[in-house]
């Protein structure tokens, strides 16, 4: 059975580029634009794995992580952001990986790789 991926990204252009490298590497994804989406789609599915970028409109990805791990602690969550300088802030230590955005996805999949145990 393919794992589940809810992918949270505001810029629509990444946001289709991460939708199909992972749909290419076997992952089944739900991709969403904004946080409030994001809590919509845990209501209505279950998931393997959380990426979500921090800066967004609306809710940020700080805020996002916090309500998600009031709802589902179990689910693993990687931190997916342009921005080097949240790694330091400990509100961002709650997810389980960090990776900064760059134009190789290598990266983020091996880190996806690890946490799902594959």
């Amino acid at each position: 059975m393919k794992k589940r991926i809810l992918l949270v990204e505001d810029e629509k252009p990444l946001c289709l580029l991460y939708e199909e490298e992972l749909s290419r590497e076997g992952y089944e994804v739900t991709a969403v634009t904004d946080a409030e989406a994001a809590l919509a789609k845990l209501g209505q599915a279950e998931f393997d794995l959380i990426i979500t970028d921090i800066r967004m409109p609306g809710k940020n990805g700080i805020d996002l992580i916090t309500q998600i791990m009031g709802l589902r602690k179990d689910i693993p969550i990687i931190i997916n952001s342009a921005y080097q300088s949240y790694k330091e802030d400990f509100m961002t230590w709650a997810a389980d990986a960090y990776v900064v955005k760059s134009s190789s996805l290598d990266e983020l999949k091996a880190r996806i790789r690890q946490l799902l145990g594959e």
